[in-house]
């Protein structure tokens, strides 16, 4: 019997396309029987946030980066083509004409697959992102446990 494989995800970028890359290879390496996790850090952490805004006690810069981060996948950009805002719409309503499902459902499927959604807690004090702002049912971990995941995966990407 062979040893399961496992595939583990750096998603650094907050770009709405990037992300919807990194959910769809981690589905795809779910439904192979991978263990696969996705370490968000820096701007992917946006892929975790809640689209409602949490009250939370915030410093004055750890306010600004909250306003300055989108709130919710569907608000993420895309990494071309932003079109003064009308790119990711025009993506989306391409996405759906042929029946690709869009992020937030990829997120879904994630998680029902049991993939490991990890958010980078030092990423989180810099930005100032608490706990109550990201989705339920994540992890939360620092560089030593991605790393430990890395050593073991058999594939690791960095997006």
């Amino acid at each position: 019997m062979s040893e399961q494989k496992k595939t583990n995800i750096v998603l650094f970028s907050g770009d709405y396309d990037k992300a919807m890359a990194a959910y769809i290879i981690a589905n795809g390496a779910a439904a192979y029987d991978h263990e696969v996790t996705i370490f968000h850090t820096f701007w992917g952490l946006n892929a975790l946030r809640k689209d409602e805004d949490i009250k939370v006690k915030k410093n004055f810069m750890e306010k600004m980066f909250g306003k300055m981060m989108p709130r919710g996948v569907n608000k993420m950009g895309l990494s071309k083509m932003q079109f003064a805002g009308f790119g990711p719409k025009m993506i989306k309503d391409v996405m759906k004409k042929h029946n690709v499902m869009p992020l937030p459902v990829l997120i879904e499927m994630a998680q029902e697959q049991d993939v490991n959604l990890v958010a980078c807690t030092m990423t989180m004090d810099l930005l100032g992102l608490q706990k109550e702002e990201l989705l339920d049912e994540i992890e939360y971990a620092g560089v030593a446990a991605y790393l430990g995941e890395a050593e073991d995966g058999n594939v690791n990407l960095f997006i």
